[in-house]
C-alpha cells in the first residue's frame, strides 16, 4: 500500500511542476512533503524528498527568471 501512496506523490510533484508557477509549485511541495511525512516510512519519505529536491532544481534551472538573478 505504501509503495503506491509513494508513486501517488510523486505523480502529484510531476503533475505540478508542469501545471504551476515556480511560486506554487514549491508551496505544493512542501505541503505534500509534510503530508508524505504522516504516511509513508521513513525509507520512502527520504526517497520522496530526494525525489521532490531533484524536480525543485530541474524548475529552477530550467526557468530564465531565476537564473538572471
Amino acid at each position: 500500500m505504501n509503495s503506491v501512496i509513494l508513486a501517488t506523490c510523486k505523480e502529484l510533484i510531476e503533475d505540478a511542476r508542469l501545471g504551476c508557477t515556480d511560486m506554487v509549485f514549491k508551496d505544493v511541495c512542501i505541503e505534500l512533503l509534510a503530508k508524505a511525512k504522516l504516511v509513508l516510512t521513513e525509507r520512502q519519505f527520504e526517497e520522496f524528498s530526494d525525489y521532490v529536491a531533484e524536480r525543485l532544481k530541474e524548475k529552477i534551472v530550467l526557468n530564465p527568471k531565476t537564473q538572471q538573478r
